[in-house]
């Protein structure tokens, strides 16, 4: 078991469009990487937990690795693959079997051969016996095992398994440790805004591609962090453009991703470039985790680089700017050089629990029979009724909305009482049958 790991570590490598993400899927049983026909998509590694025949394992799918590439994100996803290498217990080597082997699969089996680490050739794509014949010219290669399969069609995976698990411990995590749920926490913004930089910043390891391109980050890239005793488990998303900038089908399957990931988040960082200031675009991407009904904190990174450093001038643009995210902290920090990033932690902390308060029904009616609520309503009395974001329901004689203003007032109301800080209220009228 590789060092300092809970759990061993599979790893999935392979040159670019052979079906990493497809077996990755296919393992976990979800669709956490994004699969498409465009070369490349994986660019950042992506994490899950697996478990085969009792054995749990934590599986790590790679960018597609070209090892004479120069170019940047190449480069980038080539130190990647290397640094997860070291921690890896067995390392999937995955090629297309529909393809004659190239010299890009010659280097790359050579890289996988001097990290030193157990490793399978998978050749994929076969999903007809066939088509079991054009494997056979893979074992040229020399590897010590090979597996025909179908990551598509989920052939030939299990005996896969079977190999690359067969010294794992058959064990399942404690029911402590299971019991202990990550405040799961979305990094969104605009491409290019620093979100890869506050993943590593914020992890204290090189997870995320970093890079001055526009866009690097396609997938979701997640990370766990334990500090001051809690588990968060943070989740890098692709920067999400306009409508009418999204072209590629890979930039429209992140953009649903991003979302998909905006709802599976208790807390969501709105990240902002001090830079340029707050755009249009930064209203729209704040609007989804508001309209999600996430916590929500708003980051303004690069301040360091700011040409105006008046944080009140700021914050004032920005209450005026994002005039539904009144509830919502501002936090000034700079992911780069680290400043202000460990005030994060207690901040996301503060937002989750106001999300997760629930209010006594003896507590909450005391407070509305305080209130001035519209007599022609007739409110009965209010119950909480769901937590993350904190949701009432008014129970009343006759039918009928509050004001928006009433409603307006109520919730800013029980904020002031319970601190609803950094969570929307959801305030809900609902006639009483009689």
């Amino acid at each position: 078991m590789a060092r300092g790991q809970s759990l061993p570590v599979v790893v999935i490598v392979g040159r670019p469009n052979v079906g990493k993400s497809t077996l990755f899927n296919g393992i976990l049983g979800s669709r956490r990487a994004i699969v498409g026909d465009e070369p490349g998509l994986t660019r950042d590694r992506i994490h899950g937990e697996a478990v085969h025949r009792g054995r749990p394992f934590e599986l790590v799918d790679t960018g597609g690795i070209l090892p004479d590439e120069k170019e940047l994100i190449p480069r980038e996803i080539l130190r990647q693959a290397r640094t997860v290498f070291e921690r890896a217990d067995h390392i999937i080597l995955l090629m297309d079997g529909r393809e004659e082997i190239t010299s890009a699969d010659r280097a790359l089996i050579q890289l996988v051969r001097r990290s030193g680490r157990p490793y399978s050739l998978a050749v994929n794509k076969i999903d007809a016996p066939v088509r079991e014949l054009l494997a056979h010219e893979f074992h040229a290669l020399g590897a010590p095992s090979l597996f025909p399969i179908s990551a598509e069609h989920r052939l030939g995976i299990e005996e896969l398994l079977d190999h690359a698990t067969s010294g794992f411990p058959a064990r399942l995590p404690s029911a402590d440790a299971a019991s202990h749920e990550p405040i799961r926490v979305a990094i969104i913004g605009r491409p290019n805004v620093g979100k890869s930089t506050l993943l590593n910043a914020l992890v204290g390891e090189d997870r995320a591609i970093v890079s001055p391109v526009a866009g690097t980050t396609r997938d979701a890239v997640d990370q766990e962090a334990f500090v001051g005793g809690v588990r968060y488990l943070f989740v890098d998303t692709a920067g999400i453009r306009r409508k009418g900038k999204t072209k590629l089908m890979a930039e429209k399957l992140s953009v649903v991703m991003a979302r998909r990931h905006i709802r599976l988040a208790s807390v969501v960082l709105v990240l902002l470039d001090a830079t340029e200031g707050i755009l249009g675009l930064d209203t729209t991407i704040a609007g989804y985790a508001h309209t999600e009904g996430r916590g929500i904190i708003l980051c303004v990174n690069k301040w360091d680089a700011a040409p105006d450093k008046d944080r009140r001038k700021f914050v004032e643009r920005a209450r005026d700017t994002f005039k539904f995210l009144d509830y919502a902290p501002v936090a000034f920090l700079s992911a780069r050089t680290g400043a202000g990033v460990s005030q994060l932690f207690p901040l996301i902390r503060q937002v989750y629990d106001a999300a997760s308060r629930r209010v006594t029904t003896g507590e909450l009616n005391r407070f509305i029979a305080g209130l001035r609520l519209e007599p022609d309503l007739g409110v009965l009395y209010a119950t909480q009724a769901s937590v993350r974001p904190p949701t009432f329901v008014l129970f009343t004689k006759s039918s009928g909305e509050l004001h928006f203003s009433a409603g307006r007032n109520l919730v800013n109301r029980l904020r002031e009482r319970f601190g609803f800080r950094g969570t929307p209220v959801v305030v809900k009228t609902q006639r009483r049958r009689s």
